[in-house]
């Protein structure tokens, strides 16, 4: 049996408050900690040759927490991309926000764009933070966008997945959660159509690059079929099995 190639991994970095709490400490203790993770993380899916790395910092939903929470963050991402800078560039990673950037600090929003153009020509890792994101929101944005590029015109799937906030990175191969929680939570929701899930019980402020590893390792072990019988390279290859075969149906039912 052929292992699954994973070129694209998306994480939901979840637990961070219920992690403090544990410990009697405020929900902002976990996000401190958890964010010093996310570096581990990023070095973990470039040691093991991951083409694109997706990570979940922020979402449409999170507006409703307490502004004092909300702000911690934004400074939480600040200082990151301060603190990573460096190590970001020399490590030849290409870094991209997907989201809204509208309520963010300008000072943060101009490193954000400071970052992207200095490494738009880089060659390793597709780094992809979503912060103020929504899965809804970024199909939603796409369909408008084909129908401004392609009017009156039938959509097609392809013209959605080309309009897409970062289409270059392509679907999600695997799609790892920590917290305990299972469900996808309005996350890359067009990108997740035939992504492999893993849900870790592991608190994000705890998670390391060997659970990481091991879960990589362990989905790379499972059979992908994209709803066939045999297993196939890719969603595009199972596509195109899928048209010939109904292509033949067809025909024979004539």
């Amino acid at each position: 049996m052929k292992s699954i190639e994973l070129k694209h991994v998306a994480l939901i970095m979840d637990g961070n408050g219920r992690w403090a709490n544990s410990r009697m400490k405020p929900r902002s203790w976990g996000h401190i900690r958890g964010s010093f993770i996310v570096s581990d993380i990023i070095e973990a899916a470039d040691e093991i040759g991951i083409k694109s790395l997706t990570l979940y910092a922020f979402s449409t939903e999170n507006w409703s927490r307490p502004v004092e929470e909300i702000r911690l963050l934004f400074k939480l991402l600040k200082k990151f991309i301060v603190r990573e800078k460096r190590r970001i560039i020399n490590n030849n990673i290409v870094f991209k926000m997907i989201g809204d950037r509208s309520e963010l600090p300008q000072q943060t929003v101009d490193l954000i764009n400071e970052l992207e153009l200095q490494t738009k020509h880089n060659s390793g890792l597709n780094l992809t933070f979503a912060f103020s994101y929504g899965g809804r929101k970024e199909i939603i944005s796409a369909v408008n966008k084909c129908q401004i590029e392609y009017p009156g015109q039938k959509i097609t799937e392809e013209m959605i997945s080309e309009n897409l906030y970062r289409p270059e990175v392509g679907d999600v191969d695997l799609l790892i959660r920590t917290g305990g929680e299972q469900r996808v939570s309005n996350f890359l929701l067009w990108q997740l159509a035939y992504s492999e899930l893993y849900f870790s019980p592991t608190k994000w402020p705890e998670f390391s690059k060997e659970e990481f590893k091991n879960i990589v390792l362990n989905v790379k072990s499972r059979e992908r079929r994209f709803g066939g019988l045999t297993q196939n390279s890719n969603l595009v290859n199972s596509s195109k099995v899928a048209h010939l075969h109904r292509s033949r149906f067809s025909v024979e039912a004539q």
